[in-house]
């Protein structure tokens, strides 16, 4: 049995939920729906356990961390015929700086305790890495649970679209710790960055130009209330991780709308205005819909894994391969055919990172 990787949760939303109910499902159901890796670098899916949990709202803190993930606002997919017994530990009051915009607040009630000292109960649970799960815009308090892992010796994944892992000199003092970095903003394991970027590539490759092309996510949950008031960071790496691809310039927007009898489920829309041989014109339009926090964690469990991987080889600092794959605005930005390649090497151990 492989020694269990110990997780630091950030933010007990509906991407913990989904989390916290996968690492069940596969748990006790044994089978590899959904999984890029059932085993990586020596891992299970089900060796990541959490041990310890940080959030604000009144209605989680303080609570076991099985029952805080389906308290209100909380609406993720409720995977069905899975027993969530308790963890056994209660989630952390968190700080709070720019956690709790008034469009949020209007969703739940701050906790009346004192925040914890986030490096004291990382380093008390022992954890390896850390999730971070803030809403978007959350930038000051981002910073502040990313500079505490740094203090108490615990690997990093944004998961959310602050450019921290971007950050030179926060990527050169991880390094120096030899603490491993995954970010920033992980895309969805298939969502609206990742299929974007996949039309483009197939659109690139047979000759066919971009002259525009948008991208429209709306949901029901508070990750799209909160894009609609304070997104211009996500529209940042959503558009920019279609930008890079493109050795031209030209027209690409992102946007956002809250919708909130849809719930967890997300819909995004593809627009193209294209040209094809003697520039003749081509129009697509097209549509996912998904269960939005099942996507996130499809990814997380896999990034977490890369950095524990990192860990045990002594490797600090920005895990390129693993960013650049798993997220919209890594340090750098390659092409997913490429990065893929790159992850499966870092994997096997004949990349460094």
């Amino acid at each position: 049995m492989s020694e269990k990787i110990r997780l630091a949760i950030v933010g007990v939303g509906n991407c913990a939920s989904a989390l916290i109910q996968g690492l069940n499902y596969y748990a006790q159901g044994g089978d590899t729906i959904g999984l890029m890796h059932r085993e990586l670098g020596g891992y299970d899916v089900t060796d990541i356990q959490p041990v310890v949990a940080f959030d604000i709202n009144a209605r989680k803190v303080g609570q076991d961390l099985a029952e805080a993930i389906f308290a209100p606002p909380n609406n993720a997919y409720r995977v069905p015929d899975i027993d969530l017994p308790a963890t056994g530990m209660k989630v952390s009051m968190g700080p709070v700086a720019d956690g709790a915009p008034p469009h949020l607040a209007r969703q739940m009630d701050i906790a009346a305790q004192e925040p914890v000292d986030v490096v004291t109960a990382l380093q008390d649970a022992g954890a390896q890495v850390m999730l971070n799960m803030l809403p978007t815009g959350s930038a000051k308090a981002a910073r502040l649970y990313a500079q505490a892992a740094l203090e108490a010796g615990v690997a990093y994944i944004n998961g959310m679209p602050e450019l921290i892992v971007c950050d030179e000199a926060f990527a050169r003092t991880a390094e120096e710790r030899n603490l491993p970095l995954i970010g920033d903003d992980v895309k969805s394991q298939l969502g609206g960055t990742i299929l974007h970027r996949a039309l483009v590539e197939t659109m690139l490759d047979r000759g066919i130009h971009i002259k525009k092309t948008y991208q429209l996510n709306y949901a029901g949950n508070t990750d799209f209330d909160n894009l609609v008031h304070r997104g211009e960071s996500k529209e940042k790496t959503k558009r920019g991780a279609v930008e890079a691809l493109i050795p031209y310039e030209t027209d690409v927007s992102a946007a956002f709308a809250h919708v909130p009898n849809m719930g967890d489920r997300k819909t995004a829309r593809f627009y193209f205005e294209l040209a094809n041989f003697s520039n003749a014109p081509i129009i697509v339009d097209a549509k996912l819909e998904v269960e939005d926090s099942a996507n996130f964690a499809g990814i997380a469990v896999d990034a977490i894994r890369c950095c524990r991987v990192a860990l045990d080889r002594g490797i600090g600092g920005v895990l390129t391969s693993a960013s650049a794959y798993f997220c919209k605005h890594p340090a750098e930005q390659i092409s997913d055919e490429e990065a893929v390649k790159m992850l499966e090497e870092f994997i096997q151990g004949t990349r460094e990172r």
